[in-house]
C-alpha cells in the first residue's frame, strides 16, 4: 500500500511538473510574439528596464505570500546564473524583433545540444553515440529553420545563436552552482540584472548615440521613448510573463524529474511559431518545418538520454 501511495504521488508531480512546463511555454509564445509590437515605438534597452519595473511589484507580492524568499543562499553563484540568462535573453529579443520568431527560438534551442557540446569538451563527460546522433540532428535542425546563405552570408542569423550559447552555461551555472536556492531569490536576482543591463544599455546609447532606422530594426540602438500610454497595456504584459513564465519553468523543474520535464519546454517550438503564422502571417516552408521537428526529437533525445 506504501509503495502504491508513493508512486501515486510521483505520478501526480511529475504531471504536476509537466502541465507547469506546459503553462509557461504557452506565455512565453504568446507574449514573445508582442515583442515586434514593442519594438516599433521603444528600444532593447528601454524594454529590458520596463519589463523588470512592472516585475517586481508580483514578485514581491510572491514573496508575501511564502512562495519563496528573496534573499540567495549563494549570492555570487545566483549572480552569475543570472548575468548569463539576461545576457542570454538580449540577443533572444533582440532576434525576435528582427527576425520570424520560428528562427529566434531555433537559435535559443540550440542551449541543450550546446549543453552537451561544452559538458564533453570543458566537463569531460562521455556521452554514446546516440547523444552524438542527437546533437549532430540538432544542428542539422537549426540550419534548416535558420537557412543561412553561404552565397550572402547574414550575420544576423548569429544572434540567436549567441542567446542559446549564454542560455546553455546559465542552464549549467544553475545546475551546479545554484541547487537548493529559493525560485523567487533566484527570479529576483535575475530581474535585477536584467533592469541593470537595460539601465546599461541606455547609458550608453546616451553617451555615443547611434543611427535609429525606422520601425522595429531600430530597436537594438533606440534610447528611450516618451510617452508610453500606447504600449502599456503591452509592457504589462511583459511584465507579468516575466514573472509567470520563468516561475512555472523553475517550479516544473522543482517538481518533476529534469530529463522528464525538459522534454515539454520544446513545445514552445510549436507555440511561439503557431501564433506567429495566425498574428503575423510568418509561415514556414517544408524545410523549416522539418528542422523544428528535427530540433525537438535531438533536444527530446537529449534530455531523456541525460537521466
Amino acid at each position: 500500500m506504501k509503495q502504491t501511495a508513493t508512486l501515486s504521488h510521483e505520478g501526480g508531480s511529475q504531471a504536476a511538473a509537466a502541465q507547469c512546463m506546459l503553462a509557461a511555454m504557452l506565455i512565453i509564445g504568446i507574449t514573445d510574439n508582442a515583442v515586434p509590437l514593442l519594438a516599433e515605438t521603444i528600444g532593447l534597452g528601454q524594454f529590458y528596464l520596463l519589463r523588470t519595473f512592472v516585475a517586481l511589484p508580483f514578485l514581491w507580492m510572491m514573496a508575501r505570500a511564502r512562495l519563496g524568499g528573496l534573499s540567495p543562499r549563494n549570492f555570487g553563484a545566483v549572480l552569475l546564473r543570472a548575468v548569463l540568462v539576461a545576457v542570454s535573453m538580449v540577443f533572444y529579443f533582440s532576434a525576435v524583433a528582427l527576425m520570424p520568431i520560428a528562427q529566434a527560438l531555433a537559435g535559443l534551442f540550440t542551449s541543450p545540444i550546446l549543453i552537451v557540446v561544452i559538458s564533453v569538451l570543458f566537463l569531460r563527460m562521455r556521452i554514446g553515440w546516440i547523444r552524438i546522433a542527437a546533437v549532430l540532428c540538432g544542428f542539422a535542425g537549426v540550419l534548416m529553420v535558420l537557412q543561412p546563405d553561404p552565397a550572402a552570408f547574414n550575420w544576423l542569423i548569429l544572434v540567436p545563436v549567441a542567446g542559446g550559447l549564454f542560455y546553455a552555461l546559465g542552464s549549467l551555472a544553475t545546475g551546479l552552482y545554484c541547487q537548493g536556492e529559493s525560485t523567487v531569490a533566484m527570479l529576483f536576482v535575475y530581474l535585477l540584472v536584467q533592469g541593470l543591463l537595460g539601465a546599461m544599455l541606455l547609458a550608453g546609447l546616451e553617451i555615443w548615440p547611434q543611427a535609429v532606422p525606422a520601425g522595429a530594426d531600430g530597436f537594438v540602438t533606440r534610447g528611450w521613448v516618451w510617452p508610453l500610454w500606447e504600449i502599456s497595456h503591452l509592457i504589462l504584459l511583459q511584465g507579468c510573463a516575466a514573472v509567470g513564465g520563468v516561475f512555472l519553468i523553475t517550479k516544473a523543474y522543482q517538481l518533476g524529474e529534469a530529463s522528464y520535464v525538459a522534454v515539454f519546454e520544446y513545445s514552445v517550438m510549436i507555440v511561439g511559431p503557431g501564433v506567429a503564422w495566425a498574428y503575423w502571417g510568418q509561415a514556414l516552408n517544408i524545410w523549416q518545418m522539418l528542422g523544428i521537428a528535427l530540433i525537438i526529437t535531438a533536444g527530446t533525445t537529449i534530455a531523456l538520454r541525460s537521466r
